[in-house]
């Protein structure tokens, strides 16, 4: 199991894949906003989603799990 962790406080303004996909190693998955700024978050490696932990306007906080790749 590895999980896609936030890199910054913030809320989660969109999550890009749903459990059951795949995703490659460097692939946008969430957008987070942060002091009104827009930072994506790219996938460290490739993997299957296994479950989404966050939502779209969820805040959460640096180092929170945001998606799980089995």
């Amino acid at each position: 199991m590895k999980l896609i962790k936030s890199e910054m406080a913030g809320t989660v303004l969109e999550v890009k894949v749903k459990a059951g996909d795949w995703v490659n190693a460097g692939q946008e998955v969430a957008v987070m906003e942060s002091m009104k700024m827009e930072v994506p978050v790219v996938s460290p490696s490739a993997g299957k989603v296994a479950a989404v932990l966050k939502s779209a306007g969820d805040f959460v906080n640096d180092g929170d799990a945001l998606i799980e790749l089995a």
